[in-house]
């Protein structure tokens, strides 16, 4: 199973509980691929997470800012930091389990094509009162400087075009090996009880 990535749809999934159960993920030697970073959520209102980040953008080097700290405008790199907080990264240990993390926006080649897992633990509609705000990663990416919302939505449009036509595709043809089952089912009833008996039913 570790030598196979998994590949996680953080669409709609609470940034601080979906990164820790990744975390934990990466330092067993599993590697995750977190796809659709801009569409996860942080509890709070839009205007609450952007007062916030900006204090958190006032945090720098005072003599020299560009030795850091950095503070990532991109989802993806959001998500990074925020799992590369919890995976004790000046060890070893830690720099081979981030090295396993890969997280996008949208959804790229090849990950379009392969099965995407979401993580219950980590999803808003179970895990946030309905009452509650909340904020969308890339509208808080986009107000702090983030350039490539337009884009990704261009191409996102793009996506799920194709993907609809394919799945459109897997409907006819599941339709259609339905309809030759249920023709030639008297013909295999034979075979079908042997199958059975076998335990491949």
């Amino acid at each position: 199973m570790l030598e196979k990535p998994i590949i996680v749809d953080g669409r709609d999934h609470l940034l601080g509980r979906l990164c820790s159960v990744v975390a934990k993920e990466l330092l067993a030697g599993q590697k995750v691929v977190i796809v659709r970073c801009d569409e996860m959520c942080i509890s709070g209102s839009l205007i609450r997470n952007k007062v916030k980040y900006a204090q958190f953008r006032k945090k720098r080097m005072n003599t020299n800012p560009t030795r850091g700290p950095f503070h990532f405008k991109s989802p993806a790199r959001m998500v990074w930091r925020t799992i590369r907080g919890m995976v004790h990264q000046k060890t070893t240990r830690g720099q081979q389990a981030l090295a396993r993390l890969s997280t996008f926006e949208g959804i790229p080649h090849p990950y379009d094509k392969m099965k995407r897992k979401v993580v219950p633990a980590a999803l808003r509609v179970l895990r946030l009162k309905p009452s509650r705000q909340y904020t969308i990663m890339g509208e808080l990416a986009d107000a702090v400087g983030w350039k490539h919302k337009e884009l990704l939505g261009r191409l996102e449009a793009k996506r799920k075009v194709k993907a609809d036509a394919f799945y459109q595709k897997k409907k006819a043809r599941t339709a259609l090996k339905k309809k030759a089952e249920e023709a030639c089912a008297g013909d295999l009833a034979k075979v079908n009880t042997v199958l059975a008996a076998s335990g491949y039913a």
